[in-house]
Formats: C-alpha cells, sequence, structure tokens
C-alpha cells in the first residue's frame, strides 16, 4: 500500500521531469528557442510539484507516508547507487527520472552486447562519422587561455609523439575533468577565474571512493542459467547504505552476454559503491609490500558477499584484480579516487556548462544534471549544446527526431 502510494505520488513529478528534456537546454540565449516547444507542457503541470524537484527525495517519501523500513533502505539505496547519497541527500528530480523508467510495467534493464567496450567504441563511431578524431595516449597538460578566452589545449610531450603539442580549438574547448583535478592540478590558470569562483569550487564536497573486484572465473553454460546479472548485497541494514564495508554490488554480465569470456569461463563485478575512504591509502606507494597487503585486507569483504553467492568462487576464479581508490586515480585520474561531488539536494546544487573563461565549457559528473551515467550524459548534451549558437538548427533537429521516435 505504501509503496503505490508512493508511485502515485511520482506521477505528477515524472511529468514534470519529462516536460523539458535536457536535449533542450542550452547554456547561452539560444535556450529561448529551443525550449520554447515545450513550454505548453508546462501549463499542464501544478507549479507546486516543480518546486519539488530541487528538493531531498526524502520529503516525497514522507508526503506519500512511505514508513516500511525495508522500503526507507531499499530506497536508500537506490539513491546511494545513483547519486553517491541516501534519500536526504539525492534530489528528487533525479529519483523521478529513474522510478519513471525502472518501475514502468514493460521496463527492461538494457546490457551493451560486447560489455562497455562496445558503448565506448560506439561513442568512437559517432565522432568520427561526423569528422571528429579521437587521440589516444595524448594527455592534456594545460588548457591554453588567452585574453581570457580558450584557444585550445597543450598535450604532455611524453605521452604524444606528434611534432606539435597543441591543439588549437576552433570554436571552445570542453572538459570533462573533476571540478577538484580543474582547480587544484594547475591544468589551467585558475588567476583566469574571478577568485569567488575558485574558492565556491574548491569547497565542492567530495564523494568518497570505491573497493573492486574484477574475476574471470570458471562457469559452465547451465551453471550462469542459474544466477542473476545483477545482485544487491547488504550486511546490515541498522548501519545504513554509507556505512563501509556493509553494501556490495555485483554484475555478472555473462549471464547475458557469453562474449565476455571464453567458453567455459564467465566474468564478474563486485565493488562498494562509494563508501572507501580515500584516507588510508592516501600516502601508500602502489609497489609496496604495505600496499599490496592493505589490497587483499580491504577486498575480503567483496570475496564474503561473493561467497553468499557463488560459494567455491575463490576456487573458481582464474583471473582476479583488485582496485582500489588509488587505482580510480590512476586510471581515471579523479581526485582522490572519488565518485563524484557530494552535493546535497537543499545545501547546493551543480553548475551549468559555463565558466568565466569565454569558450571554455565543463561537463561530467562535477556539473548539472550530477552524478551517474544518465547525469553525465546529459551534462555532455548540454555542453555540446552551448558551444556555439550556430548549433541551434542541429539541436532543434535532434529534439524532432527525439519526438519522432
Amino acid at each position: 500500500k505504501e509503496w503505490s502510494q508512493l508511485m502515485k505520488s511520482m506521477e505528477p513529478l515524472e511529468r514534470a521531469v519529462a516536460a523539458l528534456p535536457i536535449a533542450a537546454l542550452r547554456g547561452d540565449v539560444g535556450t529561448l528557442l529551443t525550449v520554447l516547444p515545450y513550454l505548453p507542457n508546462f501549463a499542464k503541470l501544478n507549479p507546486l510539484n516543480n518546486l519539488k524537484l530541487t528538493k531531498p527525495f526524502v520529503n516525497i517519501l514522507k508526503e506519500a507516508g512511505v514508513k516500511n523500513q525495508f522500503a526507507r533502505n531499499f530506497l536508500d539505496l537506490l539513491c546511494f547507487c545513483l547519486s553517491g547519497l541516501p534519500t536526504d541527500g539525492t534530489i528528487t528530480a533525479e529519483m523521478a527520472l529513474m522510478m519513471g523508467e525502472f518501475y514502468d510495467p514493460g521496463a527492461l534493464m538494457d546490457c551493451p552486447i560486447g560489455g562497455a567496450k562496445s558503448i565506448i567504441d560506439a561513442l568512437v563511431r559517432g565522432i568520427e562519422k561526423h569528422g571528429g578524431q579521437v587521440f589516444t595516449k595524448a594527455h592534456v597538460d594545460k588548457i591554453v587561455v588567452q585574453d581570457g578566452r580558450a584557444t585550445g589545449v597543450r598535450l604532455d610531450p611524453k605521452t604524444r609523439n606528434a611534432a606539435s603539442t597543441v591543439v588549437r580549438a576552433t570554436k571552445a574547448v570542453v572538459s570533462n575533468i573533476s571540478v577538484w583535478d580543474l582547480m587544484k592540478s594547475g591544468i589551467v590558470d585558475t588567476m583566469q577565474f574571478p577568485p569567488s569562483f575558485v574558492k565556491e569550487r574548491e569547497a565542492t564536497p567530495v564523494g568518497k571512493s570505491f573497493m573492486h573486484l574484477h574475476i574471470g572465473f570458471r562457469a559452465s553454460k547451465e551453471e550462469l542459467e542459474k544466477l542473476q546479472a545483477h545482485y544487491m548485497y547488504v550486511s546490515d541494514w541498522s548501519r545504513g547504505v554509507e556505512a563501509e564495508e556493509n553494501a556490495v554490488l555485483i554484475s555478472i554480465p555473462s549471464v547475458h552476454d557469453e562474449s565476455l569470456a571464453p567458453e567455459g569461463f564467465a566474468a564478474l563485478h563486485a565493488y562498494t559503491p562509494a563508501t572507501e575512504d580515500f584516507g588510508r591509502w592516501e600516502h601508500l606507494d602502489r609497489k609496496s609490500d604495505e600496499y599490496k597487503q592493505l589490497k587483499e585486507e580491504r577486498s575480503q569483504y567483496l570475496w564474503q558477499a561473493l561467497e553468499k553467492i557463488i560459494p567455491d568462487i575463490r576456487e573458481r576464479a582464474d583471473v582476479v584484480r583488485v582496485g582500489t581508490p588509488l587505482t580510480h586515480k590512476r586510471f581515471l585520474r579523479r581526485h582522490m579516487g572519488s565518485y563524484g561531488p557530494a552535493i546535497k539536494a537543499d545545501e547546493g546544487s551543480f553548475p551549468f556548462a559555463g565558466t568565466p573563461v569565454n569558450s571554455l565549457l565543463l561537463c561530467g559528473d562535477s556539473c548539472f544534471p550530477g552524478i551517474g551515467v544518465p547525469a553525465v550524459s546529459g551534462s555532455g548534451l548540454l555542453a555540446a549544446n552551448s558551444v556555439s549558437l550556430d548549433s541551434i538548427s542541429s539541436q532543434q533537429k535532434l529534439l524532432q527526431k527525439l519526438v519522432s521516435t
């Protein structure tokens, strides 16, 4: 009964979120043209519902009378997986978007055939199809700013073997690095920004990091058919989803995609959802015995969770890779290996793509709409739309195509 009431309460909020797709937004005056076709949608909505979208999701639970402890705990976990914060910190708009699709009667969870690599390959094809180029092993050393305008990027010559290490921007530079890496790594001269801008961005609260287990293990097709593709494991709900060594998310994509491992084997990924403190790892040398020992110790909880599903997983394991906050920091080039900004609803908001430096735009999980793949994809759309006014026509064509499908 409480769940039914919650879903009923979410319906007008879902309509409010759907009334204006993020693909219609821009960071310039062109928004007046791209948003115009959607304004009639708002005439059908209750303005009070629109105001609720920026508030913590826990407010909606209270209004709907959701008191069942398991339901509250489960929704805390869902919010935490999406935003790195429980219901009292997650913005209602994010949950309205998710729940509208997640609990639709015909909802399906899509898994990309070929794994995450297939998504990357598709994005690269899209870039190259429109005349773009993707450079690998080309770390950006500096964002070049001249006369208050971003004019290109300078590449680290150690990672890019080319005659010229400067890539000139014809229209804009778009950066997807975290707010802390932008402000503190030296990649851009922060003197180009007003002191108040730098102070505000540097004060962005930092979300925690992860522990990971990537395992290739022996399993027959018949054994895989008895498994689910996804599991959520919580040791003790009373400790809360934010507690260390309490929640584990497990993905076994080989259940649906046999191409991810050789015949007779399967792949899985188990991880803690942004509950690992960077502090205990910060001063360790990745090549030291101390680091190896801590990896072994901190991964044991993941193994124990996996054994609830596959009791003999240690014996079946053929390939094992343990990821730590230092792994996140190194391979994702993330400040403190962080999941992203821990900006609580009602206490702050994610900034839009623009910066005080002309032609320098930002996207990623440090920008609106926030953390998580759907939100980050939206931020990329917003930044791309905001590069220049001559993109309005192509943006409008894309919106028409989205409506028609």
